[in-house]
């Protein structure tokens, strides 16, 4: 089997041969599949109870077989049975990128052969790329049993066609290839302009898709020529499927509008900390128990009790053996609620995500503000083509603009009292026009550029950390 999927493929779709490969790892997927599909059955005990068998699975390994801990465990005076539940991990340090990097050969399992480790960096679309190691196939295969689970609860089937919004690069004058046997249309994000959409438009309506998956601000674009153009949404598409970005507000409501179907949001990283996604019932974050421990850090450096209370993610992952990363730092956002879903699973939940640390504004006194709740569909952004803020100094913010050939200085006037009334007294609003805005390298749009440190102490009781 393996030797014929090397003959093949050279010529083969680079995706499709890294979804072949998987093939040997069909084992692992099925069993953790499986187990997804008794687990969201589960009590809230029996989810405990998974819980504090996997995590001291975990640090009884990462203590005996990985340098980095067992030399962390002793300067604190610990061994693993110090930590009986999750609610413990706060008797081990956070675990930063910086410390990732510094520590990455003392962070490998020393009972995997070299062969087991996968070498994987972050984009870095929001910082420094982060390198790391998933477990050779395992990891991957593993990845799509969570992702399988999480698509079924829009009705996704392995094989229903769907069109990728994504960062993916294809040949020079290629705007999209085919992957998973013709099942997927991956179409390139970064050759998406107001002269190709049309082709990609049409293209898309001719394969008929049953789901487009996507980042967000890759689909808006879409979304926003369609509207601005009266062209008719695609009848068979039955949902938008939303992830590698916060899905904001306003996005969620552009798209529902353009496409006239369900938005499904999903929030994980690269480094396979944390997953959470959407259910049937609701858009609360529904987080994977058997995935990893997700604690919220508030400025105090401990954990936030309050329903309704902000802060970063914390995560720890109960299934990367090969590179254990426990007490991650993400430098995510999140809001916590103690409700229960209606769909009837017992997972803790997320009330939102608002974003990473840098997705912050910092005003004139030093209080942040999240750019979730800009509204970039009122009239004020009528005559905007493309934007992206950017800020290197406290109070005072551009807002890089691409003008639509409709744009006047009126626009201006309105955009400026419009950001004013919504970020207020302490922040600076400064136009500048340009004639594009880059994508980063995974081809994603960003909203702003964030050049001053934020961490998790900045924020102030107002965001009830």
């Amino acid at each position: 089997m393996i030797s014929g999927l090397r003959r093949w493929a050279p010529s083969a779709n680079p995706l499709t041969v890294k979804a072949l490969s998987l093939v040997p790892s069909y084992r692992t997927y099925r069993q953790m599949y499986t187990l997804l599909q008794q687990s969201q059955r589960w009590s809230r005990e029996d989810i405990a109870a998974y819980q504090a068998e996997a995590l001291s699975h975990l640090l009884d390994h990462a203590y005996e077989n990985v340098p980095y801990y067992r030399r962390i465990f002793q300067e604190h005076n610990l061994v693993p049975g110090d930590i009986g539940s999750p609610e413990d991990l706060t008797l081990l340090p956070f675990l930063t990128r910086e410390i990732v990097q510094t520590n990455l050969p003392d962070l490998k399992a020393r009972n995997y052969p070299e062969s087991a480790f996968e070498y994987v960096r972050t984009s870095g679309s929001t910082g420094t790329p982060m390198g790391f190691y998933y477990e050779r196939g395992t990891s991957r295969a593993r990845e799509w049993a969570f992702m399988k689970s999480l698509w079924d609860r829009v009705g996704y089937r392995f094989t229903d066609r769907c069109v990728i919004l994504r960062g993916h690069v294809v040949d020079v004058g290629t705007y999209w290839r085919w992957a998973l046997f013709g099942r997927w249309l991956i179409m390139s994000s970064h050759q998406m302009t107001e002269e190709t959409l049309p082709v990609y438009i049409d293209r898309i309506r001719r394969f008929k898709p049953r789901f487009i998956q996507g980042y967000p601000s890759t689909t808006v674009i879409l979304a926003r020529y369609m509207r601005e153009h009266e062209i008719e949404p695609f009848p068979t598409v039955r949902a938008i499927l939303c992830g590698s970005e916060n899905l904001y507000p306003w996005q969620r409501d552009l798209l529902t509008e353009t496409f006239g179907c369900r938005v499904f949001s999903w929030y994980g990283n690269s480094e396979q900390t944390v997953l959470a996604g959407e259910c049937e019932e609701g858009t609360h974050y529904h987080i994977f128990p058997e995935y990893g421990i997700v604690e919220l850090i508030g400025r105090d450096g401990q954990p936030v009790r309050n329903p309704g209370a902000m802060g970063e993610v914390v995560a720890t992952n109960l299934t990367n053996y090969v590179c254990p990363l426990i007490r991650y730092r993400t430098m995510d956002v999140a809001v916590a609620t103690e409700n229960r879903c209606l769909c009837g699973r017992q997972y803790p939940l997320l009330e939102k995500v608002e974003g990473r640390l840098q997705e912050f504004i910092v005003t004139r006194n030093g209080h942040l503000i999240s750019i979730t709740p800009i509204n970039y569909e009122s009239d004020a952004f009528e005559n905007i083509q493309h934007f992206q803020m950017y800020q290197e100094e406290r109070g005072e913010l551009i807002m890089k603009i691409v003008r639509k050939p409709a744009y006047t200085g009126k626009d201006t006037e309105k955009l400026i009292r419009e950001l004013q009334w919504q970020l207020g007294d302490e922040v600076n609003v400064h136009i500048r026009f340009v004639d594009a805005i880059p994508r980063t390298r995974g081809g994603k749009f960003r909203y702003l550029i964030q050049n001053l440190p934020i961490t998790i102490r900045d924020f102030s009781t107002d965001h009830s950390m």
